[in-house]
């Protein structure tokens, strides 16, 4: 088998192209789980071109495994594994501003909802009062 759990190869194509990497795991016929210079990710077999190297490696290799590996052979830039909760800062939570109720004893000047056309025919009342 060519691509077999611990070939060095090297990556051809897609954003990882010229990177190396080493195969942990072979889950289909086109596709191996790779890691190394290029992220921990399943990539289709025409996109690498395996090398004469291989590495004594167990399938699906934790990230240190594969680093000490790495190291070992020389790969440059090896992608470390970070904990994404180690990831995130940890910013202080804004707290929304809360409304004012008004005290107690003090009068609220609500006014009721009214149609314009109410207002206007309120209105003409009033003036009709006061004319009288």
């Amino acid at each position: 088998m060519l691509f077999e759990i611990g070939r060095v190869c090297l990556k051809i194509a897609g954003r990882d192209a010229g990177k190396k990497c080493i195969v942990i795991d072979n889950p289909g016929t086109n596709t191996v789980l790779i890691d190394g210079e290029t992220r921990r990710r399943k990539c289709n077999v025409k996109h690498l071109e395996p090398l004469d190297k291989v590495v004594s490696i167990s399938k699906n290799a934790p990230p240190a495994q594969v680093l000490k590996a790495g190291e070992e052979l020389g790969f440059k830039g090896l992608v470390e594994q970070k904990n994404k909760k180690e990831e995130k800062p940890t910013a202080p939570k804004k707290q929304k501003a809360k409304k004012q109720a008004p005290a107690k004893g003090a009068k609220q000047q609500a006014k009721p909802a009214v149609s314009p056309k109410k207002a206007k025919e309120e209105k003409a009342e009033e003036e009709d009062e006061s004319a009288e």
